[in-house]
């Protein structure tokens, strides 16, 4: 066993998927991994009562928090504060990963 909760992880989206995980459920927390093949995208939303923050682990990714975009290379952290509108999305043709962690989970 390990305490790598990211080790035995086995994500493989094609072109245009996103695939997901969940790594961790509490009712202070959600830790879900994130998976986005070349051209794929997790639409931008938003979380009125919960912090949400990226964990960019493998690749890069265009973070769109509101109106503005970024691309976020591994290893990087983007936070995105409560109610503020955000996604991602691939534009390189490697997958690319991150993990988002939401708290607290009373809210939503």
């Amino acid at each position: 066993m390990t305490l790598d909760r990211y080790a035995d992880l086995d994500l493989a989206p094609q072109t245009g998927e996103v695939e997901t995980a969940e790594l961790y459920f509490s009712e202070d927390m959600l830790v879900k991994a994130f998976a986005l093949g070349p051209g794929a995208e997790v639409e931008p939303h938003e979380h009125g009562d919960q912090t949400n923050a990226f964990h960019v682990l493998e690749g890069e990714v265009v973070v769109v928090q509101g109106d503005d975009e970024e691309t976020v290379a591994a290893p990087g952290v983007v936070v995105h504060e409560r109610g503020v509108p955000h996604g991602a999305r691939n534009e390189g043709d490697d997958v690319a990963v991150f993990t988002a962690t939401m708290g607290p989970m009373g809210g939503e």
